[in-house]
C-alpha cells in the first residue's frame, strides 16, 4: 500500500528554495536540464508557449522562467501562482509584475484552495519529481490541477524520471544526490507510471522523452 507523505515530507522538497537560491536558480537548471536531464530549456519553452492561456495556473513556480520567456496569447495574461514556498511566490510574482499575478500558498497532494474549472490552463513543470512517494500517490496532483481548468483546458508539465528512459552514468550520480538530501524524490518514477497517471485521468494526453525528462499535455475532460 502507498503510503501518504507528510506536509514535513512536502515542505523538505521545497526547502532549497531560498531567497540567495533563487538568484542563481535559472542557471543551474539550464544546466542540469541540458547536461543532466537531456532537455534543453527551449522545449519548456516551447511547451508553455503551444499551451499557455489567457487565464493561467502555475504548479510549482520556481522563478517563473517560463512564464517570463513564453508567448501568451494576450498582452494582458491572469496568472495565478501555486506553491508552497513563499520565496519562490514573491519572487516569481515581482518577475511577473508585468502581468495580473496572484499567489497562492498550498499542497499539490491536497485539493487546491482556487475555485474550480476557472482557469483555461495550468502547468506543473519540472515539479513532480520533487514530491514526495511514487507517481500512485502523488498522481494526485494531476487531479487536483485539472479541477481547477476549464474542460476543454490545457494541463501541461514535465517531470525527470528514474526508470523506463536513459540514464547515463552521469545523470545516475546526480539523481541519487538529490533524492538522497530530499530535493528530488523520484527514485521510483517511471516512464510507465506516468503513462497510467495520465491514463487514468485524461482520454486525450501525450507525452514527450527528452533524455530522462518527461514532457506531457493533456486536455482536461
Amino acid at each position: 500500500m502507498t503510503s501518504t507523505p507528510s506536509e514535513a515530507d512536502v515542505r523538505a522538497g521545497f526547502a532549497a528554495y531560498t531567497p540567495r537560491s533563487l538568484r542563481t536558480y535559472d542557471l543551474g537548471v539550464a544546466v542540469t536540464c541540458s547536461l543532466f536531464w537531456g532537455c534543453h530549456k527551449r522545449e519548456l519553452r516551447r511547451q508553455y508557449s503551444q499551451n499557455v492561456s489567457a487565464e493561467h495556473l502555475d504548479i510549482g513556480v520556481g522563478t517563473g522562467y517560463l512564464l517570463d520567456h513564453c508567448r501568451f496569447p494576450t498582452a494582458t495574461p491572469k496568472i495565478t501562482l501555486f506553491d508552497m514556498s513563499p520565496h519562490a511566490l514573491s519572487y516569481t510574482a515581482r518577475r511577473l509584475a508585468r502581468y495580473d499575478v496572484s499567489t497562492c500558498r498550498g499542497n499539490v497532494l491536497e485539493p487546491f484552495p482556487l475555485p474550480r474549472a476557472s482557469f483555461g490552463s495550468a502547468a506543473m513543470s519540472l515539479m513532480l519529481h520533487c514530491v514526495p512517494g511514487d507517481l500512485e500517490s502523488k498522481g494526485v496532483a494531476l487531479e487536483h490541477a485539472a479541477a481547477c481548468v476549464r474542460p476543454g483546458g490545457r494541463l501541461f508539465g514535465s517531470t525527470v524520471l528514474s526508470r523506463g528512459v536513459h540514464l547515463p552514468l552521469h545523470t545516475r550520480l546526480l539523481l541519487r544526490r538529490l533524492n538522497s538530501d530530499g530535493r528530488f524524490n523520484n527514485t521510483a518514477d517511471s516512464l510507465d507510471d506516468l503513462h497510467a497517471q495520465l491514463r487514468s485521468r485524461f482520454s486525450d494526453y501525450t507525452v514527450t522523452v527528452h533524455g530522462c525528462t518527461a514532457l506531457f499535455e493533456a486536455t482536461v475532460p
